[in-house]
């Protein structure tokens, strides 16, 4: 039996860091004792895997299968959690575009958009069913890195993407790539503040992976952030890596609206905690007390949406708030508003704001993760520093109030943001490649 259906175009120590800001989303203690004790339990077993890892790391660097030499166009193999067709696009178009690159193959359990050069791999059901969707797919992207040998192994997400792909990077006999797209998040607190299930059954945050967390990061060939902050938290640790800065690539399609829009603000993301939807929710509340016919939309799904959608009954805004789920035709939502929001706890450069800005909409976000590499305060939106309800709902009557302001805003968003438009990150990645591997060998430098 086929292990996968392929090929399917289709769907040394570091020093303590200065200190970072850490969200409101400090996981909660328990007063279960046996929870407590179950956490302790994980905390120190995930320290001790840690440790495996890095042993596991030195075997693989001796053992590795034969390099692939690095002499034209270039294989690349990449995993992650991929949560939208316009996410995949935005950051695998611009690397498979790229002249230096022949391929990319992506092992996902979602559907792959059709896009061309990207050949997407996907776990075979039975072996989802018997051992769950996450393990089932970094299992196939093991195999078919030693089946493949690319030049290239790639990971989304520290955990457990880019520390699977270290270590296949270099069995495989080729280079490692680690795609920071949450910023500083993923590591912060050893990942018990992330969204990764297995290290947020640490139940609250721990130095020493933390530590050694960062410490991956010196061990990849090539780190690719979204934002200037994730590379700054990496260098208070003093990790010394091959940094890259590159945003997604944002399509031709979103650009300004032609009509007036109809609506007042609009919020895309996934309805978890870090997006903090429950903030935006009372920030329009607060709001609608100066602007009595205030509107917004919520594009975006996930396991929090009941209860948002109770807490907007609860504050007397439900007819006032429009839940539209997941939707792939995001351009059409963003240009129905007028201001784009972002209340959430932490954020990379997120893709949702480089897509609003490109259709000319200014941005009240929180002054979080990367979103000051775009958002220039005072200028093309606003920062805000303290996230309450109250502050947000002031930023946001400010604007909707002066259109004039409004409209200055709005053309300033959207030339901040061309930019970041599918073209140029190309070029960036035409750069990157031929200057981190053309006609050189391929096994891991480090």
């Amino acid at each position: 039996m086929s292990l996968v259906a392929e090929p399917m175009t289709t769907p040394n120590e570091v020093a303590p860091a200065a200190p970072v800001a850490t969200p409101r989303a400090a996981i909660p203690q328990r007063d279960s004792p046996g929870r407590r004790a179950f956490q302790a339990l994980m905390r120190v077993a995930i320290r001790i895997g840690m440790r495996v890892y890095f042993v596991a790391l030195a075997i693989a660097r001796v053992i590795h299968l034969p390099g692939r030499r690095m002499d034209g166009p270039v294989d690349v193999l990449v995993t992650g959690t991929f949560h939208s067709d316009n996410w995949v696009r935005a950051h695998l178009l611009p690397l498979a575009a790229s002249a230096q690159c022949r391929n990319v193959r992506v092992v996902s359990v979602s559907p792959i958009p059709a896009i061309d050069k990207v050949t997407a791999v996907y776990p075979p059901n039975w072996l989802r069913r018997t051992i769950g969707d996450v393990p089932a797919r970094l299992a196939v992207f093991c195999w078919a890195a030693l089946r493949h040998r690319p030049h290239w192994v790639g990971g989304f997400h520290m955990l457990l993407n880019g520390l699977v792909a270290a270590l296949m990077g270099r069995l495989a006999g080729g280079r490692s790539i680690y795609f920071c797209v949450g910023g500083p998040m993923e590591l912060i607190g050893g990942g018990a503040l992330s969204e990764n299930r297995l290290f947020a059954k640490m139940g609250r945050a721990d130095d020493d992976v933390e530590r050694q967390l960062v410490k991956a990061v010196g061990k990849f060939d090539l780190v690719v952030t979204m934002g200037t902050r994730a590379v700054d938290y990496f260098k208070q640790w003093g990790i010394a890596a091959n940094y890259h800065v590159v945003s997604g690539g944002i399509d031709s399609a979103f650009d300004p609206a032609a009509a007036a829009p109809g609506r007042d603000l609009v919020l895309v993301g996934r309805l978890v905690e870090v997006k903090r939807i429950d903030l935006f929710l009372r920030a329009i509340a607060e709001a609608s007390r100066a602007l009595p016919r205030l509107t917004a939309t919520i594009v975006g799904d996930g396991p929090l949406r009941p209860e948002m959608e109770r807490l907007a009954s609860e504050l007397g805004i439900v007819d006032r708030v429009e839940f539209a789920g997941q939707q792939n035709d995001v351009p059409k939502w963003l240009r129905q508003a007028r201001l784009f929001v972002l209340t959430s706890d932490s954020e990379g450069l997120a893709l949702s704001l480089m897509e609003a800005m490109t259709c000319g909409l200014p941005a009240v976000v929180s002054n979080v993760g990367d979103l000051g590499d775009l958002v220039q305060d005072g200028v093309n939106g606003f920062l805000v520093d303290e996230r309450t309800p109250q502050a947000f709902a002031a930023r946001m009557v400010e604007l909707l109030s002066d259109a004039n302001r409004l409209s200055a805003f709005s053309q300033a968003a959207r030339t901040s943001a061309m930019k970041h438009q599918t073209p140029r990150v190309i070029e960036q990645w035409d750069g990157i490649l031929e200057s981190d591997g053309a006609g050189a060998d391929c096994p891991s430098n480090r």
